[in-house]
């Protein structure tokens, strides 16, 4: 194995290795949800964290056997890196999407809560809570500039990021889910997508990729 192999096998490593790890960690609590998840059952698993994010980790393989299939159908030196894109940042925002929006037990009855005093929130939230809100649009500020060349850009993540998140804050007020709608969660949210977009940045799309895979197209036929 050369020294360039070795350096694009690194990352992807080191991404496993965390999930391998940050899984072990709450292992005990995800296992908590493990009956009612293999079991089928819809309370308990998919309408708690635990069952949510145990499930997710479960169809995992899943998910990268879908992009398999993506690239297999598409012709070009990019398909399985635009494949990959497209079902891990959809695949790993739509969970944690699920969750923003899972209610409280006061939903439909608790008045919608607003905060919008910059970093108030920070000193309550915790770690687990800070890390929580970064994750959320961690997947699709890691893939979407991969697959998109139009958002190839920090900046263009965050904007992405913050806007996404504004619509989860105002849906949960909106929708009365017993939760507050906080700007500090916006804050959070975008800058976490922006941190994903700089790791994944070697990868991006660019328009360069475009003629390349044009000028493929054009030896095939």
């Amino acid at each position: 194995m050369n020294l360039g192999t070795a350096r694009r096998a690194l990352l992807p490593g080191l991404v496993l290795l965390g999930v391998l790890y940050a899984a072990y960690v709450v292992r005990r609590p995800l296992l908590m949800s493990a009956p009612r998840c293999f079991d089928g059952h819809w309370h308990g698993c998919y309408d708690t964290e635990n069952g949510v994010v145990l499930m997710t980790l479960v169809g995992a393989p899943s998910a990268v056997l879908l992009a398999w299939v993506l690239k297999g159908l598409r012709p070009g030196p990019m398909a399985w890196r635009r494949s990959l894109a497209e079902v891990g940042m959809v695949y790993g925002t739509v969970p944690m999407v699920w969750l923003t929006l899972m209610p409280g037990p006061g939903a439909g009855v608790v008045a919608g809560r607003v905060s919008l005093t910059p970093l108030v929130d920070l000193a309550v939230m915790g770690p687990l809570g800070i890390g929580g809100n970064l994750l959320i649009f961690a997947a699709l500020g890691f893939f979407a500039p991969i697959r998109f060349a139009a958002l190839a850009s920090v900046p263009r993540i965050l904007a992405l990021g913050a806007g996404c998140s504004a619509l989860i804050e105002i849906a949960q007020y909106t929708l009365r889910l017993d939760r507050v709608s906080s700007v500090d969660d916006v804050l959070l949210n975008a800058a976490g997508a922006a941190l994903a977009a700089c790791v994944s940045r070697r990868w991006w799309r660019r328009d360069g990729d475009r003629v390349t895979a044009s000028r493929s197209a054009v030896k095939m036929i």
